[in-house]
Parts: C-alpha cells; structure tokens; sequence
C-alpha cells in the first residue's frame, strides 16, 4: 500500500520523438543548420518512425517512410496525411514511379547493409542538391574483422577509416560532402554513430 502522504513522482521520457533516431537526426538539424519546413523527403529504413516524426516536427510538408519490415512504423504517425509508408520494400527495389517524385531531403538509417549501396539505390529519387542526412553505423561498414564482441567498433581509428571511406566513396560519386555531425547517443549495442551531411549534384555521375 502506497501512504497517503507519500510523495509520487511521474518520470517524463525526455525523447519527444517515437525512437531514439528522432534525437539523432534532430542533432544534425540544428548542427548543419537546415530548414525543412514544407520540404518533401524520403526516410529510408523508418522502422518506427524516429526519423519521419522529427521531420514532420520541423515542418516537413511530405515523408515517404520506407522499410523491409511490416507493422513497426507508429500508428499515430501512419495517421498522418503528411506521411506515406511504405512497407516490405527495399530501397533497392523500389521503383521511382511508385513515388513519382524527387525529394528535397532523404533521410537514412539502416543497418545490416552499408552506405554504399543504400545511398546509390536511392539517386532515382534525386534532383540537383537533394540533401542527404545519413546514419553512420561503423559496425556495418567497418568489415567483419574490424567489429568487436558483441557488434560494437571501439576502436576510434576503425571508425575514422570507416568516416574517411565513405567521404571518399561519395565524392569520387559527385556528392558535396557538408558534415560529418557526431550522433548525441550511442547506437543500442553502444557503438558511437555519426551522421554524414551531402548533396546530390545532378550528372555528377
């Protein structure tokens, strides 16, 4: 039994977004800075949202929300006329008549794949200086022997040979490489992520 005097104490999640990524991309947001208010964006790898809620907080006007993966995205969000997902499909197979739209800024976090191909797959989507924001995750760029126990890249030489890669990868693409924003948490298996700041120049390929 709880007394009558005692005193109750309601702790508040600080994360005003539906996942942990929302804070991530917020951070390079403000780093950059960029505005997306009444931009149309695509996240790729949306998982619950974190992404497309931050977006739509900061004023996006449209989010294609695409994933692999089925009934993960937030039901609040799926409501939302800005938002339209697209579930169990693989930016790689997506094809651009399903959207029928360029983006103003695509968003990514994903895993299990790296950058190099998920970027790439998502230029049919692009017009000149289309704003790229996208997850670094060492654990998935870094090669098998470069991962530790339990999936997490500790050592910081690895992960800058991972960050230094991926700028080179990019620009020899044409990219404009803008920033590398480092993440303000860690991933939940404790590696330390980063997001990479680019836009597209249009038949720079």
């Amino acid at each position: 039994l709880i007394a009558d005097d005692a005193a109750i104490i309601v702790k508040q999640d600080d994360n005003p977004f539906v996942s942990r990524g929302g804070l991530k991309l917020e951070a390079a947001l403000k780093a950059i800075p960029v505005s997306v208010k009444g931009m149309t964006c695509l996240d790729i790898g949306a998982s619950t949202g974190g992404f497309t809620d931050c977006l739509l907080q900061y004023g996006a006007a449209k989010v294609y929300s695409v994933d692999v993966g089925y009934g993960q995205f937030d039901w609040t969000l799926r409501q939302d006329v800005r938002v339209k997902v697209i579930e169990r499909t693989n930016i790689r197979q997506l094809a651009y008549e399903v959207i029928n739209e360029k983006m103003d800024i695509i968003v990514a976090d994903t895993s299990f794949i790296s950058l190099k191909i998920v970027i790439p797959s998502a230029e049919k989507f692009m017009r000149d200086n289309t704003l790229v924001l996208a997850l670094i995750k060492p654990q998935f760029e870094a090669g098998k022997q470069n991962v530790g126990k339990g999936g997490v890249v500790k050592d910081p030489e690895i992960r800058k040979l991972v960050i230094n890669e991926l700028k080179f990868f990019f620009k020899e693409r044409g990219y404009l490489i803008n920033q590398i924003i480092p993440s303000p948490i860690l991933g939940p298996k404790g590696n330390k992520e980063y997001i990479i700041s680019l836009n597209f120049k249009k038949n720079s390929n």
